[in-house]
């Protein structure tokens, strides 16, 4: 039922954001290749999956939830390239492809992760059929708040800073709360405003979100150690390399093992709590301290 599902959303939000790139002029084709380089080359989709899953048990129509899912995966796509960068974590390998500076170059990276991160505001702002006016200002603003200084660009800042230093677990869980954990929240909350959902439903499913967000990271962690570059699609062991501030270096690796197990375990037992069939993200909740890339 998971895989089946990952896989219909992942098809269905590609289809979107191919959409999107392609329906773009060609007055700079170069950066529109790198783009879809970037957006469309494989991935996970877990932030759209969380969108589309629980916005469907919210009984949200999907195509309500397509450009909210195509938008925070363009994010998510900008955050990689810019990543990859050699000022950033100087990665070859993404997905097990060239990373887009290197199958493009460094101006072009840095251009497709601008514009794909301007696109996301672009599609999202757009009318949606089942949205308000109000639904759609609060999950722009929302966005912005996840992948900016707040969120996404302020854990990777604290990341850069920390690389070298040993920091201590409430600071480590901080950095990922903002890096990582904060687009797997947005992604749950542009669901919940899209539902006009309960402050019951919104307090639960927050909760779940927090949960899976860190245990996301910390099993990303897990698996710079245990996996090989193969699984990953990127150089296995880059953290430690880089002598990053991780949660195996900071806790061991069972240590690390025992806190993403704790965390999936909290975000099960609040799921107990909602009148709805929640079996598809509960199986998702296991699936992040199980998979292998």
């Amino acid at each position: 039922m998971l895989s089946d599902a990952m896989k219909s959303y992942q098809q269905r939000v590609d289809n979107v954001l191919r959409h999107h790139i392609e329906n773009l002029d060609d007055a700079a084709p170069r950066l529109k290749a790198a783009m879809s380089h970037g957006a469309l080359l494989g991935g996970k989709r877990i932030r759209p999956f969380l969108v589309y899953s629980i916005g469907e048990i919210l009984s949200v129509p999907l195509p309500t939830l397509d450009n909210l899912a195509a938008a925070i995966e363009c994010i998510h796509a900008y955050s990689l390239i810019h990543d990859d960068l050699p000022a950033m974590d100087d990665d070859a390998l993404r997905r097990g492809q060239p990373t887009v500076h290197i199958a493009f170059d460094e101006a072009s990276a840095i251009l497709a992760g601008d514009a794909l991160q301007t696109l996301a505001f672009d599609i999202i702002s757009q009318p949606i059929d089942g949205l308000t006016p109000q639904q759609q200002l609060s999950i722009v603003g929302l966005l912005a708040k996840a992948s900016g200084y707040q969120g996404m660009c302020g854990g990777q800042a604290i990341d850069l800073s920390a690389t070298n230093q040993r920091i201590e677990l409430a600071r480590l869980t901080e950095l990922h709360n903002k890096k990582t954990g904060a687009l797997i929240s947005c992604a749950v909350e542009m669901a919940l405003i899209a539902a006009n959902a309960s402050q019951d439903e919104h307090q639960a499913l927050m909760h779940y979100a927090h949960q899976i967000g860190l245990a996301f990271q910390v099993q990303d962690d897990i698996l710079d150690i245990t996996s090989s570059t193969e699984e990953l699609g990127k150089p296995q062991g880059s953290d430690e390399q880089s002598n990053k501030s991780t949660f195996p270096r900071l806790l061991g690796l069972e240590g690390a093992k025992a806190t993403s197990q704790q965390l999936v375990d909290e975000a099960l037992s609040v799921l107990t709590k909602l009148p709805y069939n929640t079996q598809l993200i509960a199986d998702f909740a296991r699936y992040i301290i199980a998979r292998r890339l």
